[in-house]
Formats: C-alpha cells, sequence, structure tokens
C-alpha cells in the first residue's frame, strides 16, 4: 500500500527533477508530444541505416509517383525516393533547431544575466541593444546576411558545413532577445531574495552568487524559451529553404523538399504533403513540449 501512496505524503525526500517530470506527465498533450518527437528523432536518426535507398538515386521511369510498397512516401521529379531524402533532410532540419537554440539561449543567457545583475548604465545599454535587434525586420536582414557571407562561408566550411553555420548564425542572432528580457525579469527578481542576501553576507563574490544561486533558479522559463526556439528555428530554416537560400539542392532539407514541390502540386501532391506535415507535426509537438515544461517547471502552479 505504501508504494500507491505520493513521495510527498510518505516523508520520503523528492529531488526537483523528480517533481518536475511528475507534473510533466499529468499534462497529457505534452506527454503525447514528447513520444511523437521522440519518435521523429529516431525515425531520422536511425531511419537511414534500415531504408537504404539512396537520395539521389534517379529513375526517369518512376517520376511524381504516388506513395507505392516500392516507395512508401512516393518519388520526386526525378525519380529519387522521398523517403530517404526526407530522412536525410530530417537530421538537418532538426540539427539546426538544436544548434540555433543552443547559440540564441547562449547569447540571450549571457546578455540578461549581466545585465540582470547590474545597474545603471550597463543594463541601459544592453537592454538598447536588444531592443534594437527587437525593432530590426527579420526576415530582409535574414536574407541579406545570407545574401553576403554565403559563399565566403562554404569556402571555408564547404557546401554544406557552409550553409549550416550560416543560417544558425543568422538564426541564433534573431532568437536570443526574448530569453535575454526573460533571463533579466528573473535576475531582477531572485537578486533581492533572503537566500542570495545570505550568500552575499558570507562573502560570496557576484560571480559565484551568479552560477551557484541565481542562474540555476532562472533555468525554469530558459528550457521553456529554448524548446519555443526550437521549434522557431525549424520554421526559419523551412522558410528560406522554400525561399530558394537555405542549402544547395542537392541537400534534401524539408523546407527545400518544399520548395521543389511547389511546380507540382497539381501532379505529385504527395511531394508537399509529407516535408510539411513533417514540420507541422515536430513544431506542434515541441509547441506542446514547452507547454508542458512550462506547467512542470513554474513552482507557483498545483498540479
Amino acid at each position: 500500500m505504501a508504494s500507491s501512496i505520493p513521495a510527498s505524503l510518505t516523508g520520503r525526500p523528492v529531488s526537483p527533477w523528480a517533481e518536475a517530470w511528475r507534473r510533466f506527465r499529468r499534462h497529457r498533450m505534452a506527454t503525447i508530444s514528447l513520444g511523437v518527437l521522440a519518435l521523429l528523432v529516431a525515425a531520422v536518426v536511425l531511419g537511414p541505416f534500415a531504408w537504404r535507398m539512396p537520395i539521389d538515386a534517379i529513375d526517369f521511369s518512376a517520376t511524381t509517383r504516388g506513395p507505392s510498397a516500392a516507395h512508401p512516401f512516393g518519388t520526386d521529379d526525378l525519380g529519387q525516393d522521398l523517403l530517404a531524402r526526407m530522412l536525410y533532410g530530417g537530421r538537418i532540419s532538426l540539427a539546426v533547431g538544436v544548434a540555433a537554440m543552443g547559440m540564441a539561449v547562449l547569447v540571450g543567457v549571457t546578455i540578461g544575466a549581466v545585465a540582470g545583475i547590474s545597474r545603471g548604465p550597463v543594463d541601459a545599454a544592453l537592454m538598447w541593444l536588444t531592443d534594437l535587434f527587437l525593432s530590426l525586420p527579420q526576415l530582409p536582414l535574414l536574407l541579406l546576411l545570407i545574401y553576403l557571407f554565403r559563399e565566403p562561408l562554404k569556402a571555408v566550411f564547404g557546401p554544406e558545413g557552409g550553409v549550416f553555420v550560416l543560417i544558425v548564425l543568422v538564426i541564433g542572432l534573431f532568437g536570443w532577445m526574448q530569453v535575454a528580457r526573460l533571463v533579466r525579469a528573473q535576475f531582477f527578481s531572485l537578486r533581492e531574495k533572503e537566500f542570495v542576501e545570505a550568500a552575499r553576507a558570507l562573502g560570496a563574490t557576484t560571480t559565484r552568487v551568479v552560477w551557484r544561486h541565481i542562474l540555476p533558479n532562472a533555468l525554469g522559463p530558459v528550457i521553456v524559451a529554448g524548446t519555443i526556439n526550437v521549434a522557431s528555428a525549424i520554421i526559419a530554416e523551412s522558410t528560406l529553404s522554400f525561399l530558394g537560400l537555405g542549402f544547395p539542392p542537392d541537400i534534401p532539407t524539408w523546407g527545400r523538399l518544399l520548395f521543389d514541390s511547389k511546380d507540382h502540386l497539381d501532379i505529385a501532391a504527395h511531394w508537399a504533403l509529407f516535408p510539411g506535415g513533417a514540420i507541422f507535426l515536430t513544431v506542434m509537438a515541441i509547441n506542446f513540449v514547452g507547454d508542458g515544461l512550462r506547467d512542470a517547471l513554474d513552482p507557483r502552479r498545483v498540479l
């Protein structure tokens, strides 16, 4: 009988992460979305080992065919297998989302923490910089940066690596502002708490106070914002690829597949349906996971 009683009622200590996981599991859509997201990641990572069809194998006798046993997702205008191309491109799309999120969170946490722990002109200057980036028209600037720096980076990192680095940089460059504002607000709230004042009274330096006391308690909202940034980065990469400014034509990201299919929607709707559905399903799952994390990591919410 004791095993069915929650640990919080039996007197046994419960770690914060265990409590967060218990709260997260109460969010049904977040739990389902986490499973869907795990299946998508497993498919794009392990799928190419099971489905060994080459992504560049051309078969002019099987162009723009619908789903079949030989080609479960159909073929494109060159007879290339769409399932193989989607599995390959999914790894790139997800990698861009995670890498751009990491960059945005790193920059945002750094600027937000410095602004939140500082007072006076430093805070004002960093918030002025944040407001400046928020006011910039993002899509025209993204297009301009890609036009200016795509060829130099391709010469340094190669055709695929150069575009990957460039897209991650430009998406991360315009994704850190919300994180910075969120971290700054958390720092303003936490730096006046009793445990922070106690640490200062015991002689802790500002750096130690930030790293050991304030930042760990501010990470909950940052994790939630990071999940949303992954979804935004995937959409941004798909948009750039759809406009023809992302990865080269021989690198089939989900956005590039949509771009290639736009002239064949009347005869090969499946060509756009599958990559579009993958983008939709991934972004929706990430957003539901972020919603569940928000509820799980909010100590004021009772579940």
